[in-house]
């Protein structure tokens, strides 16, 4: 009994040390991610003497001024709303499309098909750094440069095959039994996908909308090619816009105030959707 006791301690002790190994490996990686952050923060509520004079040390009196005048003086308010405008009417397009291709691709079976998921993940391996000159060529021809049209379009353009292929992956997982009740029931094959396969597919679609709502709310190079209008300006393109003249001015902590006002948006989203973006993404992966 003292020597399987003994072995069954001495073959746990393996496991509980590499348990902990990684218990501490991810709250390194925490804490490399939230010091930065946090850093940042206290830095938004700090006076320029202090950001300079004591980096590490906390305000003596915050500074919420720094917001007033990156909302306002540093143009950030507008940009804030131009990428709203542009993050959810780019969302909304990429979801409704790539949903309707991805059920098409994941739940009909017809000639083509085949060719038509792989055309679509190709695009995934088109950098469009590559494509940015003849991009910017074509959208100046069709009179859409400076405009919010051409940049969702583009928006939407570049993200289509990530979408799609996201998509088309959690639709081959749904089950088929309530689609093919709703056909005998008469339903037509749009009334399937809206009113049956597009609910549950909730999950999927909360996830994909939460990868492109925040690589658009980021996105900087496609908007500084196609946005030279500093009215028309995205988040991003402001925050560059501010970065630049603060290499003239002393006010840095707007700037902090600034980055803070990017990044709270996409911290909230990520907070409330935790679970759903989880599930979406796990969900999605189980079948191919």
């Amino acid at each position: 009994m003292n020597g399987w006791g003994r072995g069954d301690e001495a073959g746990q002790r393996p496991g509980r040390v590499a348990w902990l190994a990684f218990q501490a490996i991810l709250v390194l990686w925490s804490l490399l991610v939230i010091v930065p952050v946090l850093w940042v923060f206290i830095s938004s509520l700090k006076s320029p003497l202090e950001l300079f004079g004591s980096p590490w040390a906390l305000p003596e009196a915050p500074q919420w001024a720094n917001f007033a005048r990156a909302w306002t003086d540093a143009g950030l308010g507008r940009g804030f709303v131009n990428s709203l405008l542009v993050t959810a009417v780019s969302v909304t397009i990429i979801i409704l499309l790539s949903a309707m291709a991805a059920y098409v691709l994941a739940r009909f079976a017809f000639r083509g098909r085949t060719f038509l998921y792989y055309y679509f993940v190709g695009g995934l391996m088109l950098p469009y750094f590559l494509a940015m000159v003849p991009l910017f060529l074509l959208v100046n021809d069709l009179g859409l440069l400076n405009s919010y049209v051409g940049l969702i379009l583009v928006y939407v353009a570049y993200s289509l095959a990530f979408t799609i292929f996201m998509l088309t992956g959690f639709f081959r997982t749904l089950p088929s039994e309530l689609e093919e009740a709703a056909i005998i029931d008469g339903c037509s094959p749009f009334g399937v996908f809206w009113r049956i396969m597009l609910p549950l597919a909730r999950p999927g679609l909360v996830s994909a909308a939460i990868f492109n709502l925040v690589g658009i709310w980021n996105e900087y190079i496609l908007g500084f090619v196609l946005i030279t209008d500093k009215r028309l300006f995205t988040l991003p393109l402001a925050l560059a816009d501010l970065t630049l003249v603060q290499r003239y001015r002393t006010d840095w902590g707007a700037l902090y105030a600034g980055v803070v006002i990017s990044i709270i948006p996409v911290m909230i989203l990520y907070s409330l959707f935790q679970r759903r973006l989880i599930e979406g993404t796990t969900a999605g992966a189980v079948k191919g």
